[in-house]
């Protein structure tokens, strides 16, 4: 798994996003306006991934779940894919918990 931090076009913002080893997008970070910020928010996802409270697990209206990850402050420092059944959404915190504390960290940004 890695993490990688990449600058959006049309904002201007820092972003990061926890890829599985295929590729999968697991969780996504909200906009920075620098990459320090950044930065810490990826600290903040490694340090908080194994506290189980951490997790908000949320079902959307269409019937698909989706989880929230949050720091202790109770910000939300990455969000998840939407997941066809409640078993997916589990599968895909505990894939949060044991591979985002040791996953690399890959700086796509310029700037």
């Amino acid at each position: 798994m890695k993490f990688e931090i990449f600058k959006s076009d049309s904002n201007d913002k820092f972003y990061f996003r926890l890829k599985a080893k295929n590729g999968q997008i697991i969780l996504s970070s909200q906009g920075y306006t620098a990459k320090p910020g950044c930065k810490n928010g990826i600290e903040s996802v490694k340090k908080n991934a194994g506290v189980d409270d951490c997790y908000e697990r949320k079902e959307a209206a269409n019937g698909k779940f989706h989880f929230n990850l949050l720091a202790m402050n109770k910000q939300v420092i990455g969000k998840s894919q939407m997941y066809a059944s409640k078993a997916g959404m589990e599968n895909g915190i505990e894939s949060v918990k044991t591979n985002a504390p040791e996953a690399t960290v890959e700086d796509l940004s310029v700037a």
